[in-house]
């Protein structure tokens, strides 16, 4: 089984306040996040191990965007932010 087979994705966006490291320029910016949701009814033809997986299983997001572009200085940074994956 695929992992795709637990979850249902969106795609979200959600807006983030970064400074740019070139110019100093503090804006709210854009950025896009995978949302996976856990399906209610679980996928058949499963076996133990993955009934166990599915069991396990949480919703969580993952971050598409890893630049952005400054909107003064229309230089690309990375986001200072380590943190890709969160669970919901």
């Amino acid at each position: 089984m695929n992992e795709r087979d637990f979850f249902n994705e969106r795609q979200e966006t959600k807006r983030a306040n970064y400074s740019c490291p070139h110019c100093r320029e503090r804006s709210d910016f854009e950025v896009r996040w995978m949302v996976r949701t856990k399906k209610q009814p679980p996928p058949r033809g499963m076996n133990e191990q993955q009934k166990a997986q599915f069991a396990k299983a949480r919703d969580y997001m993952v971050r598409v965007d890893d630049v952005l572009t400054c909107a003064r200085c229309r230089r690309r940074f990375d986001i200072p932010n380590f943190q890709t994956v969160v669970f919901i």
